[in-house]
């Protein structure tokens, strides 16, 4: 019997063993991480986002969105107690999974109808804005000079009308 017991005691001390070394390495691992390097809040600035142009033409809807603009309506015609809008998108998001590419085709020839509409008027758009960006450039070359620039052009040429006479 002592000597059953001391086997399992043996054994004990060994998987004591093995738990303190375990907890031993991982301190030491723990001693040596170091954590991630934080910047201070208000540090650097993050990217600025380009400011949208509230002139710039809308991006047209996409075939869905047409569909549940038609949907929407027909739906609180024969759900009238239902005023959720989460509930309105689930059943229309329902509704176009389950129908066929032939129910779905009218609604993508409108997504690509105004798609195209949009082009037209953004390109329109675009060489309106390039067009300002060349006379605002044009404008801020001639305001660069300081007016005793000017003046001093102005005295120059009065100097040289003045040595010819």
């Amino acid at each position: 019997m002592k000597e059953a017991k001391g086997k399992k005691g043996v054994g004990a001390v060994a998987k004591r063993d093995v738990k303190e070394k375990v907890t031993k390495v991982q301190d030491k691992d723990i001693k040596k991480r170091k954590g991630p390097v934080k910047e201070p809040k208000g540090g650097k600035a993050k990217s600025a986002k380009k400011a949208k142009d509230p002139n710039a033409p809308k991006r047209p809807a996409t075939a869905f969105f047409i569909f549940l603009n038609e949907f929407r309506e027909v739906f609180k015609k024969e759900n009238p107690n239902v005023k959720g809008v989460a509930a309105v998108g689930k059943a229309g998001g329902e509704k176009w999974k389950s129908m066929s590419e032939a129910e779905k085709q009218p609604y993508m020839q409108k997504a690509v109808q105004k798609k195209s509409e949009y082009d037209k008027t953004l390109s329109a758009y675009n060489k309106k804005q390039d067009d300002d960006e060349e006379d605002e450039e044009v404008e801020a070359e001639e305001s660069d000079k300081s007016k005793s620039e000017i003046n001093d052009d102005e005295e120059d040429e009065e100097e040289d009308e003045d040595l010819e006479d």
